[in-house]
């Protein structure tokens, strides 16, 4: 006999989207469910990038100690570089906001300092290993959704179900929902090693060599992460060339590292390939179910928005959905709610996926007159503050750090 079980929400997926939006809706009083597919929160090489307005977004959650008390690293500076030549150089301490710092926290660490959060509410409840099988429906309506166990199937039931299942989704397949997925023109091989000890400490480093760039993230507790740019699909032309390719392309980028890349990275199996693409999805719900972080947009790695619009997509839905359940005829408010999401939502995810998209350009410039043009840009930048400021604050500060963000937002566009 199959499990029956009933949650005011059902979300489906516990990455930070999930997992935020479940603390956001118990820390209400209400009854939440999230369904997660792994046994752990273990996920390498997956958004430790956090940028300061998630960063004081978590603070409002009071979620940013217990983050600092494991060490957590903070960002204190950006520099880039072209064939060696210094271009532009941020130091985050001269931004005027209540957390100027941009944050690197393994996404292991961020999801259990969350789940344990939301476990202090006792609405909470998170299943795993469970994975997702199948939608319950009621005509036109999903009413919940049918979950395999290594105990046997059960099925959820709830007037809610969020999909939070990330970039790959597969309850925006299992709904129906139409998305375009568009391929850039990259992909990126990430590995990870010892900080270098010649290095300045707590910077991010981009360093460019006409279309091939790098980045090199410090990251918690003591190392660094490194991703280069690779030919979409060119993943299998590296291998075969051997591991020295990699050597190579890392000589001409950061030479000073050689030494250290040949001792910890000495096989493929110490890499990892990120696809790089984006995915609009023209509608975020149906009737009973609402898609938000990665599986309603999904975005570039560059400058890790990805993890900063999930955490707002989150406490704006929790906020909206909270309100729904609160009121007379459950169904029809909820439906209202998700259609408000979206358009709450939209247009600020639009902006950074616009902004990733003119940057993702800029880093693919290869003819000598391009590659001029952007050093020009970058050292104009760097000459004059004020416009550094305004560049780098539209980049880094997207959502007002005020006492109720969410509030300010769905004031955007009208309470």
């Amino acid at each position: 006999m199959t499990e029956q079980i009933t949650a005011q929400a059902c979300v489906i997926g516990g990455g930070p989207a999930g997992l935020v939006f479940a603390l956001a809706l118990a820390a209400e009083g209400r009854d939440v469910i999230v369904v997660e597919k792994s046994e752990d929160f273990d996920r390498s090489f997956r958004g430790e990038s956090i940028l300061p307005d998630s960063v004081w977004l978590l603070d409002q959650l009071e979620l940013l100690q217990p983050l600092r008390d494991q060490k957590v690293l903070e960002a204190h500076g950006l520099e880039i570089s072209e064939n060696g030549q210094p271009l532009l150089r941020v130091d985050f301490r001269q931004f005027d906001q209540p957390q100027p710092f941009p944050m690197e926290i393994p996404q292991p660490m961020l999801l259990r300092v969350i789940a344990d959060a939301a476990s202090r509410h006792p609405g909470f409840r998170i299943l795993r290993p469970a994975k997702a099988v199948g939608l319950l429906r009621d005509g036109g309506r999903v009413t919940g959704v049918r979950c395999r166990t290594p105990q046997g199937e059960l099925e959820i039931t709830s007037p809610i179900t969020i999909g939070a299942d990330g970039r790959y989704s597969k309850i925006r397949d299992m709904a129906g929902i139409e998305h375009q997925k568009t391929p850039l023109e990259r992909d990126v091989l990430w590995f990870k090693m010892p900080y270098p000890q010649a290095w300045e400490p707590n910077r991010y480093r981009i360093r460019i060599n006409q279309d091939r760039h790098a980045v090199f993230l410090p990251t918690h507790p003591d190392m660094v992460r490194v991703g280069f740019n690779i030919p979409k699909g060119g993943l299998k032309d590296l291998r075969a060339a051997g591991i020295g390719a990699l050597y190579t392309r890392m000589d001409e980028l950061a030479p000073e590292l050689g030494a250290l890349v040949r001792e910890n990275i000495t096989s493929w199996s110490d890499t990892m390939m990120l696809d790089i693409f984006t995915t609009v999805v023209p509608q975020w719900s149906i009737p009973g179910l609402v898609l938000a972080g990665d599986a309603a947009h999904t975005l570039s790695p560059i400058l890790g928005h990805g993890v900063n619009h999930a955490i707002m997509d989150a406490l704006v839905l929790a906020r909206l959905v909270d309100q729904a359940l609160a009121g007379p005829d459950t169904a029809a408010a909820l439906d209202r709610a998700a259609t408000r999401f979206q358009l709450v939502r939209e247009d600020k995810v639009r902006q950074a996926r616009d902004l990733q998209l003119r940057q993702e350009k800029i880093f693919t410039l290869s003819s000598p007159l391009t590659t001029l043009t952007r050093r020009s840009l970058y050292r104009m930048i760097n000459a004059l503050p004020p416009v550094k400021q305004r560049v780098l604050g539209r980049a880094y500060f997207t959502i007002p750090q005020v006492a109720d963000p969410v509030a300010e937002q769905l004031q955007d566009v009208g309470a």
